[in-house]
């Protein structure tokens, strides 16, 4: 059974809507930071980079993959955890400003539409390496690769659940 708890994620904006926030929220002298990713489990390594993304900028604001995207990423597994549920977890942490979804395989388009002034990943990505980098950059902005957090992805907490539960692995999430 379904439970309606009767609460609204106002931190969860359309890239619409998120664009025109962004845009007054610049006009006042914020510092826009924009990252990306898959999100599917929330991890220490996540936190801790997401912490480390705010401290570039004041706003930050975090691009989901949606579920369409995360599958042609990662696979017909993936994602474990589904968008509108990956939204609000990443919407709770207090470091992020906003959420967006994006179905594309990369957010080129949406890091266009939004202009941010930081453009931030982990640190296995090089900052040449950035979808959307020569946007920041042609603007003025800056491009990150924040060091990676060893010992955490959601890979590998994936597969060590599956060395630990053998028959976890044979059914698609």
């Amino acid at each position: 059974m379904l439970v309606d708890y009767g609460f609204t994620m106002p931190k969860v904006l359309t890239p619409s809507t998120l664009r025109r926030r962004l845009e007054r929220l610049r006009r006042a002298g914020m510092r826009i930071v924009f990252t990306n990713g898959c999100f599917d489990l929330i991890h220490p390594g996540h936190v801790r980079y997401l912490r480390a993304a705010k401290r570039l900028g004041d706003v930050l604001v975090v691009a989901l993959n949606s579920d369409s995207s995360v599958r042609r990423l990662k696979g017909p597994g993936r994602p474990l955890v589904a968008q509108g549920d990956r939204c609000e977890v990443v919407a709770a942490l207090e470091m992020v400003d906003y959420v967006t979804v994006f179905s594309a395989d990369t957010p080129y388009e949406l890091i266009q539409a939004l202009a941010p002034d930081v453009l931030v990943k982990g640190g296995d990505w090089k900052p040449d390496q950035i979808v959307g980098a020569d946007l920041v950059r042609a603007r003025g902005g800056t491009v990150r690769s924040l060091p990676f957090v060893r010992g955490y992805s959601t890979s590998t907490l994936v597969r060590k659940a599956e060395r630990r539960n053998p028959a976890a692995g044979s059914t698609s999430t």
